[in-house]
């Protein structure tokens, strides 16, 4: 049995296999100093929370966010190396870590650059003048003659290195306002296109995903599923199975039943031979919905005025033209390309874990309550894992992996899901429907607007310490039930449009679906920009004005005017062929992050869209990493394509039947199209988020383009093939 010292080495060990950037990232707290206090807080306040000096010289920067292949842990160095004028190779990045780094919450909502990366950016240049300070101080030189570079301070023909000035010392004084940011006033590694090391790695399938993970002694768990959300475990017949190869252990709790072996295809097959030996209570049927608006509108609903200004009558009354369209979007996978995994290990009363959950902090504490531990008992360390833009399985299976943990302490677990459990099992993007009615004066001016969307909550993450909100909680002995009704607010993200109006009302049904859901890449600001962008097309055809003017005509924000000139140059010269239609879409995520404009060329081929060529530009105000802001940008077009076109979950009275990629079908790389991004920089302004910026603009454009391309306005999601 391992103990406590040989857990912290393994630890360490660990960190080195899955170094982000180098073999300067392998350092880490738990190789540097005191043991992991797997409970302790760390004040965010103090510089030292964000950015250490190591034993060995080297610069440990620190962020509570996660890497989930977005390229967060290349811009957050970039913003320490330009403030300490340091290479960008001599950075380590510790990743979120209860106990750790700061408690920074959920790594969502496109927001890791206006906060971590700004607390990172501060810390590190008051790091750089508290370091100017102590060697004027200790050395009698003037302040003014001194610069940092490389790692030292240099001055009046002296180096001095961090490690010299500091003796051993951290830096553990507050943060202050700095006199100077060199990321605004020198720009050398921040703006610049610097390369993500991380994708080497990814693409020679070096060990970097918590899939990768593997500790001595390590024993493996599947988990035996119920046929339905609803069903309960009535018996199991395990005779026999102890003589199985590998066995280990069987697992229960109430409706958790679990398999343990030495190695994983024993424990898949395990899991496969319980599934025969076991009875179950099948549960309740799921609804079906042949008619997917119909369906939705039928569901019971919790319905509220979100928002209402000017006289919608008066606006109406006197209007030339009125217009009201239907939209809905499916149910949506996240869909992940690895299953979701975790590693758990519970020894001397303590439990560790290995995830790629997005909120390590939330997860501890929800997982404490779910095996009835003090928070200080549990250690969550974040590991990147392969695929995630949202609330997918990754909590779940960190839960489950600690379940199993506790029941065999001193092993670790690693737990794998199998590819039918993640895509019948995670949580969901959920279905929508849009109702818009406007009202146009004789210029082409909306004097009027009403939108009324149907939607189900969109995040149900373990952030309040309820147990309900991860699965195996609602199958555990003590049972904390389901979590019913999520956040409300995800719901109405982008739906007031950005456009100017008279009038303008909102009203949203709330309503408590069939299918588990949670928080899924731009929540529901996808299908809101979807439906107000295809209506703006409805609405400039009505008014007779080109889809570029039309939007600039009801527009102020001169940035957001910026973004479609840029997009209608990039495209002036593109001439549609008789099969095909370029369209466009436009959106200020969240209406205050970025902006985002997108256009698609669309080929429809006997009743078959192909999306050929995109185009976009993105104001993220000051960008860091144009390479990454741009492959963001591409990625989010893509997969909104795919949305678009493809994809919708399905299920019949008991369960899931999208359960693989040929009953889940989303666009293969053959299908993929050419696509260019352009940055728009304001290197004066703060960052803005982006990675959910471009889900809603690209769809309309999608689905616009095949307007253009057809004659045929296509309201309900995803495309399919048409008639």
């Amino acid at each position: 049995m391992s103990t406590r010292r040989t857990f912290i080495k393994q630890a360490g060990s660990i960190t080195v296999g899955f170094s982000l950037l180098g073999p300067l990232a392998c350092t880490t707290e738990a190789q540097n100093s005191a043991p992991i206090i797997p409970g302790g807080q760390v004040d965010e306040n103090k510089i030292d929370a964000w950015i250490k000096l190591l034993d060995d010289g080297s610069i440990q920067v620190i962020t509570g966010k996660m890497e989930l292949g977005q390229g967060l842990s290349t811009a957050i160095l970039q913003v320490a190396a330009e403030e300490l004028n340091t290479p960008f190779e001599k950075l380590s990045l510790q990743l979120a870590e209860t106990g750790v780094t700061p408690d920074e919450g959920i790594t969502a909502g496109s927001r890791s650059m206006e906060t971590s990366a700004m607390s990172v950016r501060q810390a590190s240049a008051c790091l750089r003048e508290i370091l100017l300070e102590k060697t004027a101080e200790k050395y009698a030189n003037e302040i003014a003659s001194l610069q940092v570079e490389n790692g030292q301070v240099s001055g009046a023909g002296n180096t001095y290195s961090f490690k010299e000035i500091l003796d051993g010392e951290q830096v553990e004084k507050s943060v202050f306002e700095p006199t100077e940011y060199y990321g605004k006033t020198r720009r050398k590694f921040v703006g610049q296109p610097l390369k993500r090391p991380d994708l080497e790695k990814m693409v020679r399938g070096e060990a970097f995903y918590v899939q990768d993970l593997r500790f001595p002694n390590m024993v493996h768990a599947r988990v035996v599923r119920p046929p339905s959300y609803t069903a309960s475990l009535k018996s199991i017949d395990d005779s026999g199975l102890a003589d199985s190869p590998g066995y280990v252990k069987l697992v229960r709790s109430g409706s958790f039943l679990a398999v343990l072996a030495e190695k994983e295809s024993q424990a898949v097959g395990l899991q496969r031979s319980v599934k025969g030996k076991v009875t179950w209570d099948t549960g309740q049927e799921l609804k079906q919905a042949d008619d997917l608006a119909s369906f939705v509108k039928s569901l019971p609903s919790d319905t509220n005025v979100d928002e209402e200004t000017g006289d919608w009558a008066d606006a109406a009354s006197g209007a030339a033209i009125t217009l009201e369209a239907t939209y809905a979007k499916p149910w949506v996978m996240h869909a992940a390309n690895g299953p979701s995994c975790a590693v758990a290990i519970f020894e001397d009363d303590q439990l560790h874990i290995w995830s790629h959950s997005q909120g390590v902090y939330p997860l501890r504490e929800t997982i404490a309550n779910l095996v009835k531990l003090p928070q200080e008992k549990v250690h969550v360390k974040g590991v990147p894992g392969s695929g995630c833009y949202g609330h997918n399985a990754a909590d779940d299976v960190a839960a489950e992996a600690a379940l199993i943990a506790m029941e065999i302490p001193g092993r670790h677990v690693r737990l794998q899901w199998m590819r039918e459990e993640e895509h019948g099992w995670e949580p969901y993007g959920t279905a929508m429907v849009m109702e818009h009615r406007a009202a146009l004066d004789s210029n082409g001016k909306i004097q009027g607007w009403q939108y009324e969307l149907w939607s189900d909550a969109h995040s149900t993450r373990p952030t309040s310490g309820d147990p309900a909100n991860l699965l195996p909680g609602r199958y555990v002995e003590a049972s904390f039930g389901t979590p019913g009704q999520g956040w409300r607010g995800g719901a109405i993200r982008n739906a007031p449009p950005i456009y100017q109006t008279d009038a303008f009302t909102l009203t949203s049904h709330i309503f408590e679906g069939p299918l588990r859901v949670s928080a899924l890449r731009s929540l529901g600001a996808y299908a809101n920009v979807f439906s107000i962008e295809c209506f703006m097309d409805e609405l400039a055809e009505k008014a007779d004005v080109d889809v570029f003017t039309f939007r600039m005509n009801h527009l102020q924000d001169e940035r957001a005017i910026a973004c479609l000139e840029r997009l209608q140059e990039m495209t002036q010269e593109v001439n549609p062929a008789d099969n095909q239609g370029l369209g466009i879409g436009f959106a200020r995520y969240k209406n205050s992050a970025s902006y985002c404009a997108v256009a698609a060329l669309v080929e429809v081929t006997d009743g078959n869209p192909v999306v050929k060529q995109m185009w976009g530009v993105i104001d993220a105000g000051e960008c860091i990493n144009p390479d990454g802001l741009k492959n963001q940008t591409e990625g989010g077009m893509i997969q909104s394509a795919s949305w678009t076109l493809k994809e919708a979950v399905k299920w019949n009275d008991q369960h899931i039947t999208s359960v693989d990629w040929q009953s889940y079908p989303m666009l293969r790389f053959k299908e993929v199209s050419i696509v260019e991004v352009e940055v728009i920089d304001r290197p004066e302004l703060p960052p803005l988020g982006a990675g959910e910026a471009a889900q809603g603009p690209a769809a309309a454009a999608v689905v616009n383009g095949i307007y253009f391309a057809t004659g045929k306005r296509v309201r309900i999601l995803p495309v399919g093939r048409l008639g």
